[in-house]
């Protein structure tokens, strides 16, 4: 019987990006079959103004930052490729996890967009199932990897925010 080699990488459950969009097509699905009347009315211009707002700021801020600080080291946003050293600058300055902090923004976002009260719900949801199928496995790839280093840099940054 042969060793199985072991990967360098994160053991990531699912898909990280399908967990948002699982949540958001949820909430609007679950809307249509059993409707939540939230007892007031928000006009349209101000949940697109504050729910776009959310979504943009959250792409461009945690979204678009972190991939290009993560880049600009020569390394993947991807869980699924090794990770080549700890990135401390940017988003990451602020948060270990900006890219799903982004994710779960951009949950709220559309839920005030749409007006939704299931996607409110459920987001919740969508920030647990980060934390437990890619995040706790992430960060204990990256203990395993990187030891004290990363332990100094978890005792710095918050998870979230």
């Amino acid at each position: 019987m042969t060793d199985r080699p072991t990967q360098d990488a994160a053991a990531v459950r699912i898909f990280p990006p399908g967990v948002p969009l699982i949540t958001i097509i949820a909430g609007v699905l679950l809307d249509w079959i059993i409707p939540i009347n939230s007892g007031f009315e928000v006009p349209p211009i101000a949940r697109y103004l504050v729910g776009g707002g959310i979504i943009v700021g959250a792409v461009a801020l945690f979204g678009f930052w972190s991939v290009r600080t993560m880049r600009s080291t020569g390394q993947s946003e991807n869980p699924y490729k090794p990770t080549t050293e700890i990135v401390e600058r940017g988003p990451f300055r602020i948060t270990r996890n900006p890219m799903y902090l982004q994710m779960v923004l951009v949950c709220l976002g559309f839920a005030i967009l749409l007006s939704n009260i299931w996607v409110l719900i459920l987001t919740p949801l969508c920030a647990l199932a980060l934390h437990f199928l890619v995040i706790l496995p992430e960060e204990a790839y990256l203990e395993s990897k990187f030891g004290a280093d990363y332990l100094e840099y978890k005792r710095r940054v918050r998870r979230w925010i």
